[in-house]
């Protein structure tokens, strides 16, 4: 079986240098894997260096920053000029389990309906949000993400799981609702019948949006628990709750919730962005307005 792993990079040598050691250490038993790392136009002068000490990945330079999912998008064409059957999209800020591949390839094989997969993510050890709460033991076993639930009245996803200690409580493979982009597994089919990633969110909302697609073709989505990633959680964007993650999820959240949710949603939603055009943080006010005259992509 092909595989093919995509890393997007965006003036993250040093995390993207971990993550291609950590995807090296993979069991690939019966897999021919490629390792795909895009560079989105960093300014850090360092990527080259990555062609030089692992000659085996493919690098694509992109001229300019693309955003997550063009730049993602990127990857995910050559992977399929190279004929690969399966991609998996890793934040460069994670860590991979040596099983995740063939645990995410059993998963598939066993549930053939299934389109895109997702492994247990747990906060990288000392990255929790809370990391106070927590014992040392418990430390790097905090979930981040335990499958997708979305609150359609609301338009509101959210992580099963987060910010609990892992007990088990989470370990049952299982249909749901949308599969992050932090570490997505994702059959070429799903790719060339739903299509790419939607460039216009350029910064979140794009996962859940190509699992609604994916879900509208027919195929399954799956949390598989017995796959394994650490996340750092949101380096490139700043952190939990920057300025740059308030602008794209107030932004795309209306620009999802108006393609997808139900009508009455679609009203509340309409009805909250001219509520955060009036009373609203100047980043939200430029996210709403930009919704509104169709600025799309990148934040001008």
């Amino acid at each position: 079986m092909k595989v093919a792993v995509i890393v997007l990079n965006f003036n993250g040598k040093g995390r993207t240098v971990q993550l291609i050691n950590s995807i090296k250490s993979l069991n690939t038993t019966n897999i021919t894997l490629q390792i795909i790392v895009v560079d989105n136009a960093s300014t850090d002068g360092n990527i080259e260096n990555i062609q030089l000490e692992y000659p085996e990945v493919i690098l694509l330079v992109n001229q300019d920053n693309l955003g997550f999912a063009e730049g993602n998008n990127v990857g995910i064409r050559f992977s399929l000029k190279e004929k690969n059957e399966y991609v998996l999209l890793l934040n460069n800020d994670t860590s991979v389990d040596r099983d995740l591949l063939q645990c995410l390839i059993e998963a598939a094989i066993t549930h053939p309906k299934g389109g895109i997969f997702g492994p247990k993510i747990y906060f990288t050890r000392e990255h929790e949000t809370h990391k106070s709460k927590y014992t040392n033991k418990q430390l790097g076993n905090v979930l981040w993400y335990g499958g997708g639930i979305i609150d359609w009245d609301n338009v509101l996803g959210s992580h099963r799981g987060v910010d609990e200690v892992d007990v088990g409580k989470y370990n049952l493979i299982q249909k749901t609702d949308f599969i992050s982009g932090c570490a997505m597994f994702v059959h070429r089919e799903v790719f060339e019948k739903a299509g790419l990633l939607d460039k216009r969110y350029y910064l979140y909302y794009e996962d859940v949006d190509l699992c609604q697609r994916a879900v509208k073709k027919g195929y399954e989505l799956y949390y598989v628990p017995e796959a394994h990633v650490w996340h750092d959680n949101a380096k490139a964007a700043g952190g939990t709750g920057s300025d740059l993650q308030s602008y794209y999820i107030t932004r795309n959240r209306i620009l999802f919730g108006m393609r997808y949710a139900p009508w009455k949603t679609k009203l509340a939603l309409f009805r909250e962005s001219l509520n955060l055009l009036r009373h609203g943080t100047e980043t939200q006010k430029q996210a709403i307005g930009d919704y509104l005259r169709r600025r799309y992509g990148k934040r001008k």
